[in-house]
């Protein structure tokens, strides 16, 4: 899961790169066509407007993209979340099994232990009994 969220930050952060670098070169033109003389201008900013529908759709796109792999890159997250959750809560039910068993093993073995001298006490009386 980790490398699958790792792969959609790479593809959203080269998204948000090209959408920038898209703006940009917008900016660039559109600061280069005040710079130029009126009688320039005019031929240049008439093929900007024309192409311009296809800017701005590449744009539209670009942000739609950017906008879809957020969401996946947040559905991602919280499901990495929830499975951490879920991990986190298994191991701790992994130490308490484990504290659990070995507070049974203590207590069977101190039960052993007192009935084993238990029967060693009996055998004792018995014989000093007997002698």
């Amino acid at each position: 899961m980790r490398s699958e969220l790792l792969e959609l930050t790479g593809m959203l952060a080269e998204t948000r790169g090209r959408l920038l670098m898209q703006q940009r070169i917008l900016e660039d033109v559109i600061a280069g066509l005040a710079e130029e003389s009126p009688k320039k201008r005019l031929g240049r900013q008439e093929f900007f407007l024309k192409n311009s529908a296809t800017s701005d759709e590449q744009v539209k796109k670009l942000k739609e993209k950017t906008s879809e792999l957020e969401s996946q890159q947040r559905e991602k997250i919280a499901e990495l979340l929830q499975v951490k959750k879920f991990k986190e809560g298994l191991e701790r039910l992994r130490a308490e099994a484990k504290i659990q068993f070995i507070k049974e093993a203590e207590r069977l073995e101190q039960k052993e232990l007192d009935e084993t001298a238990t029967v060693s006490f009996a055998r004792n009386m018995i014989q000093a009994e007997d002698n």
